[in-house]
């Protein structure tokens, strides 16, 4: 439901993502890989991709917690052709010991690899290295996620980074702002409410869609 005091900007995910699109068709010329964060970004993601013939793919992140209290971030793993740890200053102020980084990195990991499957089957995550890539999602509030995205993504040697989203907190944006190359923002609504109050419709993006979508996207991109 759309709170009076924040009109929607868009109707559902994929009209955000056609108006995005338009916004980036600029970008069309660098080839880009769209890169979606599952599932809410998959519907936007799948319209900027249409719009620009470009390959899409997923990017799972799965939150790193404190040894004994797992809902204190110290850290992500981020999924990729080279999956990448960004640990946060929480882990180097606490000194958490490598090793135990490394188990919850295998052990999240395989939960990626099983998500992964569960919507792409035996398909390899795409190759990233000296690409111009464009990491898409239908809204950022605090900004955690991305941030640990962005930062896994210079790992990956990238060209190119670009963030593209169609509403964000404004403050969330200006933080960002190093992490990426350049960030394609429709919507900074101040002040800044939850995503959700930005759409009309902001049911929940299924496990059934985001697959049929991949489907579809693998095929425009295969003609």
């Amino acid at each position: 439901m759309t709170d009076s005091r924040t009109p929607a900007r868009f109707d559902d995910r994929r009209d955000a993502g056609r108006k995005l699109a338009e916004a980036a068709r600029r970008y069309a010329a660098e080839h880009p890989i769209v890169l979606a964060l599952p599932r809410g970004g998959v519907p936007v993601a799948y319209e900027v991709a249409t719009a620009l013939g470009a390959p899409m793919d997923l990017l799972f992140v799965r939150k790193i917690g404190a040894p004994g209290q797992p809902e204190y971030g110290i850290g992500a793993v981020v999924d990729g052709d080279h999956p990448q740890v960004v640990l946060n200053d929480v882990a180097r102020q606490l000194n958490i010991p490598s090793a135990y980084v490394e188990e919850q990195k295998r052990r999240e990991l395989q939960e990626i690899e099983r998500r992964r499957r569960a919507y792409l089957g035996d398909r390899e995550p795409l190759a990233l290295k000296g690409r111009t890539v464009m990491v898409v999602d239908d809204g950022i509030a605090t900004g955690g996620t991305v941030r640990a995205s962005l930062r896994a993504l210079r790992g990956a040697e990238v060209r190119r980074l670009i963030l593209a989203v169609p509403v964000a907190a404004a403050d969330t944006i200006e933080s960002l702002g190093s992490e990426a190359d350049e960030i394609l923002c429709l919507a900074t609504p101040d002040p800044f409410y939850a995503v959700g109050l930005y759409y009309r419709d902001f049911e929940q993006t299924s496990d059934e869609e985001v697959v049929r979508l991949l489907g579809q996207a693998q095929q425009t991109e295969q003609t």
